[in-house]
C-alpha cells in the first residue's frame, strides 16, 4: 500500500506532552491531541496512560463513530498564533486528502460485509460535511460552492477564531481535520 506523507508545512515538532481529552461514549472512545487538529483516534475502551486527558461524555454520534462532543478545554482562548497554526495542521490534511485522492482509483475495495463507497461518492461526503458543519465555525458556504474556494471560506473563519458559530474554533479545528484524516486513511486502507 502506497502512502503518502503529510507535507510538513514547518509544524513537524510535536511537544514533550501533548494534552488529550477524551470523549466517553457507550461503544466507543475518543481520544483527540487538543493542540493537533485530526490528531484523534477511536476506541472500545481507555488507556490507563491517558492519565492527563480530559473527558467528556460522547453522544448517540459518538457512539456511531465519530466525535461530537465539544470539552471544557475547547473554550480556551484561540490568540492568532496558536488559529494560525491550527489551521495550517487542518490545510496540510487537505493536502494529505487530496494527495491520497489522486493515487486512489475509482472503486475502492468493498469493506468486510461487501459495502462502502467509492472515492468519488467519499469525496462528496467529504465536501458536504465540510459545508454542512461550516455554519457551526461562523462560515456560510452555499452549495455548490467549488471545494478550493469553500476551504478558503472554512479556513479564513477558522483563523478569525470562528466568530459567530456555535464550535469553539479549537472543537471545530480539531472535528474537520479528524474528518479529513478519517477519510483519507479509508481511502489509503481500501485501495490495495
Amino acid at each position: 500500500m502506497a502512502t503518502a506523507s503529510l507535507p510538513d508545512r514547518g509544524l513537524s515538532a510535536v511537544p514533550a506532552v501533548v494534552r488529550v481529552g477524551l470523549e466517553v461514549g457507550v461503544k466507543w472512545v475518543f481520544a483527540s491531541a487538543l493542540d493537533w487538529p485530526g490528531w484523534c483516534r477511536r476506541g472500545r475502551g481507555e488507556h490507563a496512560a491517558l492519565d492527563t486527558a480530559g473527558q467528556v461524555s460522547g453522544n448517540a454520534t459518538t457512539d456511531f463513530g465519530a466525535p461530537d462532543v465539544p470539552g471544557p478545554w475547547d473554550a480556551e482562548p484561540l490568540g492568532q498564533p496558536e488559529a494560525e497554526r491550527l489551521t495550517r495542521l487542518l490545510e496540510a490534511g487537505w493536502e494529505y486528502l487530496d494527495s491520497v485522492v489522486a493515487d486512489a482509483p475509482a472503486v475502492l475495495r468493498k469493506g468486510p460485509r461487501g459495502g462502502g463507497r467509492d472515492r468519488a461518492a467519499i469525496m462528496d461526503h467529504v465536501r458536504e460535511a465540510e459545508r454542512s458543519f461550516s455554519r457551526k465555525c461562523g462560515a456560510r458556504v452555499l452549495p455548490r460552492t467549488p471545494w478550493d474556494q469553500q476551504r478558503k471560506t472554512l479556513a479564513g473563519a477558522l483563523r478569525a477564531g470562528a466568530p459567530g458559530g456555535t464550535w469553539p474554533a479549537r472543537y471545530a479545528l480539531r472535528r474537520f481535520a479528524w474528518h479529513v484524516l478519517d477519510h483519507a486513511w479509508e481511502i489509503e486502507d481500501r485501495s490495495a
